[in-house]
């Protein structure tokens, strides 16, 4: 399994097909067996990773794995403690509520590159920082969170996955690097990739896969039309003295009516 962690610039679309407007993943990501795990929106930054497993996108994305995202977010005004409570117990979006967040004031960090463009400067009004951490993956969710509580989002940079620290590993803008899946313990239980197989399928013990189950039934009819000619003969099939007599009491008449499609004279 291999495993492209890439800072994402600003400005940069999470798709490999060429964009007349953007930069796209093409421009940095040369190998045709990667795919994106978790997409960055256009005027987002930060930690992309790109996979040959074929399962682990939704590994990671599933709120059930509990793969926290953490994000440093530029908001405008002073953030407040009760904003950021809020946050934390989880915030009402026009999708539904959200899951509860971890969140934090925190400083502007030292390691903190330049945005090309720079984020638009207002003297009369400040801006604060936010660590969130959160375990959904909906679109734009942290920007739509922070403006839900009256912060809305100037710049945000996505900087873990789980135990994938960017900043630990020291990328700049557009650079990015390989890293050994074995030493994180997130991907240790990860499901085996295997390639997918459609529920009309059924595996064998032991096996890598069985019969479409069409086919199983066909021979499951097949047997059953071979143990019908061997048994019960078919009323068409038998002769008239072996065809069965029904039991009247006596007042039933007796049929007078030509078969269908032959007139009573033959004709």
């Amino acid at each position: 399994m291999k495993i492209v962690v890439l800072n994402k610039p600003f400005d940069v679309l999470s798709q490999f097909r060429e964009d007349s407007a953007h930069l796209t993943l093409s421009h940095f990501i040369h190998d045709p067996d990667l795919r994106l795990a978790g997409r960055l929106d256009l005027d987002s930054e930060g930690l992309m990773f790109l996979t040959d497993h074929g399962g682990l996108n939704q590994y990671i994305t599933n709120p059930a794995n509990k793969k926290f995202k953490t994000y440093l977010a530029q908001v405008d005004g002073d953030v407040t403690e009760e904003a950021l409570e809020q946050l934390r117990k989880g915030v009402e979006l026009a999708d539904g509520m959200t899951l509860p967040a971890k969140a934090l004031k925190v400083d502007q960090p030292e390691w903190l590159w330049d945005r090309d463009p720079p984020v638009r400067y207002r003297a009369n009004i400040p801006t604060s920082w936010i660590e969130l951490q959160i375990c959904e993956g909906r679109n734009r969710q942290v920007r739509r969170m922070t403006a839900a509580v009256g912060f809305p989002t100037l710049r945000l940079i996505r900087t873990k996955i789980g135990a994938i620290d960017l900043i630990r590993l020291g990328l700049q803008p557009g650079e990015q690097t390989e890293i050994e899946p074995l030493l994180y313990p997130d991907f240790k239980d990860l499901p085996e990739d295997k390639p997918y197989r459609s529920r009309s399928y059924v595996k064998k013990p032991g096996g890598t896969g069985g019969k479409p189950m069409h086919q199983k039934k066909k021979e499951a009819d097949k047997k059953d039309g071979d143990k019908k000619k061997s048994g019960t003969k078919r009323i068409w099939q038998m002769d008239e003295s072996e065809k069965p007599r029904r039991k009247t009491n006596g007042t039933t008449r007796p049929n007078t009516k030509a078969p269908r499609g032959r007139s009573r004279n033959g004709r």
